[in-house]
């Protein structure tokens, strides 16, 4: 099914510069780390260089006399309010959700928990303090190994033990469809862990007036931050005000209530006086959550001509030390995407929640979703090896055709519209697939040291995080709707309120595009208010690529209350009735009679006036509405990579990368391409660059970017984009695109490896698939013992400390 989506108009499609970049260039951005208030403090917090300790004694008396120093606490202080950090996804009846204090009290269960803090007249006093704080720590083992945390003798996180919960879903006769197919085949994946690392560190002012407190936060989800302050910390919802300023970045690492933003609401309240925390790059990396971190055993069954039969997914996915706000739920999102694009007869999927003494992990771009991916899509390519089949032929011999739209899959989730076939048919001539395969062929046949790889990525997504009845059932513990006003000043300027949270989309300019349409007013008389409770009262804010989607929408639909009362004011001042009216490009006409019109405007200053209203009608055209969509939105694409392997160093090349994404109807494309360019850079970095590593006592070795290798422009390729369109089934016909690169580019890449080694035996290569791994991979194949450094001394950039988990299968 096909959406029915209106012509183009004068804003939708339009590649409109950003109205926030003016501020962001000319460094007159307003963020936390920015804000200073009379008589403020600054905080220092001493974390545990344990991953698992009892505290036996903390005494924070050497810090008090310490220059500057105002204060100093340890967890103890404030064990009887402090409470514990919210986790919202209680995904199963018996799940276990340990308390998770803001500040330890009695024991330590990660590398970074803080135990102590010191309050300072400036931040580098509080730091400075810190090394007078005494705190004895008992030692206990730590919990590294998720495969191994399960059994029996195996240290315990918390005393209830180290499984967290386990997740079953199952549709179609699993046992029928592998037993007696003609091809079986299981692989055991890795998600490394990941470390999110957006620009802006995370910040953090608080201050109390009276029983009011303000909290400034770099984080994207001011409306939960406060609702979570009243709901858990007892602080009347009424006197919490949260204000996200301009946010640099997110991915998932700020949709989070953090120790830090609570202790500073506390902390304010107990030394009188607003705080600021601002945390250094290392204290990120070892305490922003993480992402992924699975163990993905996935298997399949098809019959001889490669008809997918069934899936059966066993997940094992490392919670860390706590459960955060949305921990357990994120591998559940992947769940339903593991069928991808493809049909099939039957599916099974199990997610075991584990307990590990590291930084718990929770949403990053993507959040379930790209694991997913990277796993179908890497099986796929793997039975096209087994059967002879050419890869980009056996998808397309299991994909859903655009004629069986809407579709609903194994999953129960229903695809409102799509064309795998046309995605795939762009990214295939705008890739030379043809010509590089034929390439391939002589390279191999060669035998050149140098190998070509083509990878192959066809994917699809759910996201505009959404309806609240589905999120229900999931037993999430809030709504998926979204909040929009729009009020008509007298001038005929308009400012728009929306609770969805910005930090980098773009938003102010895309919305001002929707509302500019569907009002008829010119673009640079629209401002668009976010991210402040006081002025955006309600919202559920902003991740999981819903804000167009759900905060889009939720624009029209305010903007139609606008126009509906207008039509009216406007039908009495042009002595005829409103049934007689038509609304075209901001102007109120009488049908038949195109000269008698009034203007939007016009509407809006005599509405002002109010000196002739029809009877009844109240002087305001402001309106709201808030959308709670009925289905997710599903946009797709096809992605293709190709890379040159040196077997001699296990250097890997990306020498070509063709991105054809479906994302419904464009707002902005210049924003999509922003999007498009950042999220496969990100994933990327996941196939070639970054890993999260803990060494064998539990400590993270990874926490600067000198460790932690977030690439660069350099160490990245030029792309190219295009993009088809099915609308969605929605009133803009709009999709989701923010996490669509990161998704769909991991499996791209890895696959184009393995498909670049696989003459030479090679089926795998863990992630980050550096120099050094490659290399060994490619020893192993041949059957010789892997010892010393690749040639030419490549380096080994992301190679897993000795002692951690990062080699092996699956338990």
């Amino acid at each position: 099914m096909t959406a029915t989506v209106d012509a183009p108009t004068a804003e939708l499609g339009k590649a409109r510069l950003r109205k926030e970049d003016a501020k962001l260039i000319t460094g007159q951005t307003n963020w936390t780390d920015n804000i200073k208030l009379t008589g403020m403090l600054h905080l220092a917090f001493l974390r545990s260089p344990y991953a698992h300790a009892k505290i036996t004694r903390v005494d924070v008396s050497g810090a008090l006399g310490q220059p500057g120093v105002i204060a100093a606490f340890s967890g103890a202080d404030f064990a009887a309010e402090q409470g514990s950090l919210p986790c919202a996804w209680p995904v199963t009846p018996d799940i276990v959700i340990p308390p998770h204090p803001p500040m330890a009290v009695d024991e330590v269960r990660y590398v970074g928990e803080a135990v102590a803090v010191v309050v300072a007249r400036d931040r580098y006093a509080a730091a400075d303090a810190l090394a007078s704080i005494d705190v004895d720590y008992e030692p206990l083992p730590p919990v590294l190994d998720i495969r191994t945390a399960l059994d029996p003798g195996s240290p315990k996180v918390h005393e209830a033990g180290n499984k967290s919960y386990e997740w079953v879903f199952a549709n179609g006769d699993v046992d029928a469809a592998f037993s007696d197919a003609p091809v079986v085949l299981e692989r055991t994946y890795r998600q490394q862990r990941l470390i999110p690392c957006a620009m802006e560190p995370r910040a953090v002012v608080a201050q109390w007036v009276g029983d009011e407190v303000t909290l400034w936060s770099a984080t994207q989800i001011p409306h939960v931050l406060r609702f979570a302050l009243s709901a858990f910390f007892g602080i009347p919802e009424q006197n919490v005000r949260v204000i996200a300023p301009d946010v640099g970045g997110g991915f998932g690492s700020k949709l989070q209530v953090t120790a830090e933003e609570v202790l500073a609401v506390l902390i304010g309240r107990k030394v009188g006086k607003p705080v600021k925390w601002t945390e250094t790059r290392t204290e990120g990396n070892m305490t922003v959550h993480h992402g992924r971190d699975q163990w993905q055993r996935i298997k399949i069954a098809a019959e001889a001509d490669g008809r997918i039969r069934g899936l059966s997914v066993d997940l094992l996915a490392d919670m860390g030390a706590y459960l955060m706000l949305v921990t357990p739920g994120v591998p559940l999102l992947g769940a339903f995407m593991f069928p991808a694009i493809y049909k099939m007869d039957a599916y099974s999927f199990k997610c075991t929640g584990v307990f590990s003494t590291k930084m718990p992990t929770d949403a990053y771009r993507g959040a379930g979703r790209p694991e997913a991916t990277f796993a179908i899509e890497r099986i796929m390519d793997e039975l096209a090896a087994e059967l002879g089949i050419e890869p980009l032929e056996l998808r397309e011999r299991n994909w859903i055709k655009h004629e069986e739209f809407p579709y609903t899959t194994i999953c129960g989730l229903t695809y409102d519209s799509g064309n795998y076939e046309a995605a795939t048919a762009k990214a295939r001539e705008l890739f030379d697939y043809d010509g590089l395969r034929a390439e391939q062929r002589l390279r191999n046949e060669r035998g050149d040291k140098v190998r070509l790889g083509i990878g192959i990525s066809t994917f699809t997504e759910m996201c505009g995080l959404a309806p609240s009845r589905v999120l229900g059932s999931l037993s999430y513990g809030a709504g998926g709707w979204e909040h929009a006003s729009i009020r008509m000043l007298p001038t005929g300027k308009v400012e728009v309120v929306t609770g969805s949270s910005a930090h980098g989309q773009g938003h102010e300019t895309a919305w001002s595009q929707i509302v500019a349409d569907q009002l008829g007013v010119p673009f640079e008389d629209i401002r668009v208010l976010h991210g402040d409770t006081q002025v955006s009262p309600k919202g559920m804010d902003t991740y999981g690529s819903r804000s167009l989607a759900v905060g889009g929408l939720a624009l029209v639909s305010a903007c139609d209350k606008v126009v509906a009362k207008a039509k009216i004011i406007a039908a009495a001042m042009l002595e005829a009735s409103a049934d007689d009216l038509e609304f075209s490009a901001g102007r109120f006409s009488v049908r038949g009679d195109p000269e008698a019109s009034k203007t939007i405007q016009e509407v809006a200053l005599a509405t002002f006036a109010a000196h002739a209203l029809p009877e009844g009608v109240e002087p305001s055209l402001d309106s709201d509405a808030t959308y709670d969509p009925d289905n997710f939105s599903f946009p797709h694409g096809t992605h293709l990579c190709a890379t040159e392997v040196d077997t001699e160093t296990g250097f890997v090349h990306i020498r070509s990368y063709v991105a054809v994404d479906d994302v419904g109807v464009v707002v902005n494309p210049l924003i999509v391409e922003g999007q498009v360019h950042g999220g496969i850079a990100q994933g990327i970095a996941q196939a070639l660059y970054e890993e999260g590593v803990y060494d064998e006592a539990g400590n993270l070795v990874t926490t600067t970017l000198a460790d932690y290798l977030v690439p660069a422009a350099a160490d990245l390729p030029s792309y190219r984009t295009e993009r088809t369109s099915t609308p969605a089934s929605n009133r803009l016909g709009v999709k989701g695109v923010g996490e669509a690169g990161t998704i769909a580019s991991t499996p791209a890449v890895v696959n184009a490896i393995v498909d670049a080694l696989r003459p030479l035996g090679v089926q795998d290569v863990t992630m980050p698939c550096t120099p050094e791994r490659v290399w060994r991979a490619i020893q192993a194949a041949h059957g010789q013992p892997a010892h010393g450094q690749p040639a030419h001394g490549q380096p080994a950039h992301g190679q897993p400390a000795q002692g951690t988990e990062q080699s092996g299968g699956m338990a």
